[in-house]
């Protein structure tokens, strides 16, 4: 004989199924489920754009910041190690083809101008030459400047110049360098990467390795690696550079049913969405919905009417791009969507887990729920 249920026991079971359902949306949580990041969207009742990844969004958002170095940078001529500089002392011995030269005295065919220091705006004086730019020449080009001006006034004089002290050019190479200081160009230390390896090389990860140039008040950057793929950024180094070499400091946080969730700094200079999840272990198996991953960002203005067609937007715009894993092409368009700087990364949970939750705090577990019906003769 079959144990019919009270209606006192169906109206107990029917109270503790809607308290279950009514405390999935109080019970902790890791963060917002999608219906509730949808709601957000500026078609319902938030102020934020959800787009659909795909092929044309991957290339309208494939926008990274670009890096590197002028044109004024990169035509630069490397300089001589010999390069005459301000502070520099100089020696002069000028020979005069006249018994009674301008310079020699009587009876000498040559004179000796020791000791000439190049000045602060790096000039030097000679006589009935007189001022004359010494800095940014080699000895050899001073030599022909001073002979053109001595020869007006004296029959085919010859000059030999040589630099007595000095320390020439010199750069700074600061940072995350494995041998900080201040080193000369020198022959083989003339361009910026030989100057890093004579540095002892970087002692940060070379993947995300930033080198920075200050010459005068302008600074430009490029990355390390970009040094080596384009020759052209290998640039000439000037007396005086200041060369700061530092770890790539962007970073994007990842939240939600992930391995881990964390901020994290970049690992190469382009992370894509597929990347950024490996970095905190994947999706968590036993939590996450694949078709509910999102990346948060503030989109400026012309990226934003690019992705959403419009050509009426103002400003930077917030939008939510949504990747489904689930999709045919769902992991293609995650490999292919380009995380930045900024970004947050967010994996909602599976439906399920939220009802399971839910009947775990009330029941201890769905065994407990039988168990309970059973007792009250509910069948």
């Amino acid at each position: 004989m079959s144990i019919q249920p009270s209606r006192g026991a169906k109206a107990i079971a029917l109270f503790l199924a809607v308290t279950v359902v009514a405390s999935c949306a109080t019970l902790p949580r890791s963060g917002p489920n999608k219906r509730e990041i949808f709601a957000g969207s500026v078609l319902k009742e938030g102020d934020a754009f959800i787009v659909s990844v795909n092929d044309r969004v991957t290339a309208a958002t494939a926008v990274t910041e670009a890096l590197g170095f002028s044109s004024a940078f990169r035509n630069a001529n490397p300089i001589g190690a010999d390069t005459i500089r301000p502070g520099d002392t100089l020696g002069l011995i000028i020979y005069e083809n006249v018994e009674d030269g301008l310079l020699t005295n009587t009876g000498a065919s040559a004179s000796l101008i020791d000791e000439v220091q190049v000045d602060a705006s790096g000039m030097i004086f000679i006589p009935y030459a007189g001022r004359i730019r010494a800095a940014g020449n080699t000895p050899e080009a001073l030599r022909r400047i001073i002979t053109a001006r001595l020869d007006e006034q004296t029959p085919d004089p010859q000059v030999l110049v040589r630099r007595l002290a000095g320390d020439g050019a010199t750069v700074s190479v600061v940072g995350g360098a494995s041998a900080q200081g201040v080193y000369p160009i020198e022959r083989p230390t003339r361009t910026l990467t030989a100057m890093i390896a004579a540095a002892g090389g970087v002692s940060i990860p070379t993947e995300v390795a930033l080198v920075s140039v200050s010459r005068g008040n302008r600074t430009e950057t490029a990355y390390l690696q970009d040094l080596y793929r384009n020759p052209q950024l290998d640039i000439a180094l000037r007396d005086g550079d200041r060369i700061f070499i530092e770890q790539d400091s962007r970073t994007f946080t990842v939240l939600g049913a992930t391995g881990t969730q964390t901020r994290l700094e970049f690992e190469s200079e382009i992370i894509s969405a597929i990347e950024a999840l490996a970095q905190v272990g994947g999706l968590n198996a036993t939590l996450a919905n694949p078709t509910g991953v999102f990346v948060f960002r503030n989109e400026p203005e012309p990226i934003a009417k690019a992705v959403l067609g419009r050509d009426d937007l103002i400003g930077t715009q917030r939008l939510v791009y949504v990747l489904d894993l689930t999709e045919p092409n769902g992991m293609f368009n995650a490999r292919d969507f380009i995380i930045r700087s900024g970004d947050t990364v967010y994996v909602t949970e599976a439906p399920i887990v939220a009802w399971n939750r839910s009947v775990a705090a009330l029941f201890g577990s769905l065994g407990s729920l039988s168990g309970a019906t059973a007792t009250l003769g509910i069948e």
